[in-house]
């Protein structure tokens, strides 16, 4: 068990990678390969996942109504015209639901993880509806052909995906060239605290086991300070943050402030 002392003195476990170094760890995939069968499971082990979905599309239209020409996403008479790349899609749990709005024209989902990503497919293939708008993709952003200068997608989502990589900041200027001018990107992480710990490496892992152990590496989580920093000066602007805490029996709950101790939402625009 990690004392107080210990988290106040440990230092991030990131280290520098090249460029051309893949940004996907196999710790990683052999962990998410072993919950596969478990992931459109609303009570199995990603529940806290299928919770968390609908604040992250509330997130994402917060996002985009900082701009007056953006669609509202829900709207039925909208054009379908947003383009998303969800990197680190898992089962597809917000590909599919992004998938299904008026306003998209195409998701493109992609994660290195072959069974789970075999999960989504199968999951996909129920619904007919979804061929069209919906695709997947085994594949690191190393692996995927980068877009025009100038081109690219409207909405690039990490969601659960930056306190995996083991360097963030090298990570994240590899995913700048897939966001077009004008576009947004999106995700969700958790704040490195005392109290971060407590919920989501001692309670929600190690106590409840409502969260499978070992899904989360204390030492990896993100500060929202420690973001603006990988990303500043780098051709971003209008940074959105939002704070929110699981509240047992009512779901994710927006609660200002909270991203200084726990889970957080974060975007910025691509200038």
């Amino acid at each position: 068990m990690m004392t107080a002392l210990q988290m106040q003195t440990q230092q991030p476990r990131w280290h520098s990678a090249s460029a051309s170094a893949s940004s996907v760890n196999p710790n990683e995939v052999s962990h998410f390969n072993a919950l596969a069968a478990e992931w459109w499971d609303p009570h199995g082990s990603s529940r806290l996942l299928h919770l968390m979905n609908p604040l992250r599309h509330d997130f994402i239209r917060r996002c985009l109504q900082a701009s007056d020409s953006a669609p509202r996403l829900d709207d039925r008479s909208a054009d379908s015209t947003v383009t998303y790349l969800d990197i680190g899609c898992g089962g597809g749990i917000f590909a599919e639901s992004a998938a299904r709005l008026p306003s998209t024209r195409h998701v493109t989902a992609i994660d290195p993880t072959p069974s789970v990503l075999s999960v989504a497919k199968a999951h996909a293939r129920k619904d007919p509806l979804l061929a069209a708008k919906l695709s997947y993709k085994q594949s690191s952003i190393e692996q995927l052909q980068v877009p025009p200068e100038g081109h690219g997608y409207d909405i690039v989502s990490l969601f659960e995906v930056i306190e995996h990589i083991d360097d963030p900041g090298a990570f994240l200027d590899k995913v700048r060239p897939f966001v077009k001018p004008g576009g947004w990107l999106v995700m969700s992480t958790i704040a490195r605290t005392w109290m971060s710990w407590l919920t989501t490496n001692l309670i929600a892992e190690d106590i409840l086991r409502i969260v499978p152990p070992g899904t989360h590496d204390w030492n990896k989580y993100l500060n929202e300070e420690e973001l603006r920093g990988f990303l500043a000066g780098k051709g971003w602007d209008s940074a959105n943050v939002m704070g929110v805490v699981y509240v047992p029996g009512l779901g994710w709950k927006e609660v200002k402030g909270s991203e200084k101790v726990g889970n957080y939402f974060f975007a910025v625009r691509k200038v």
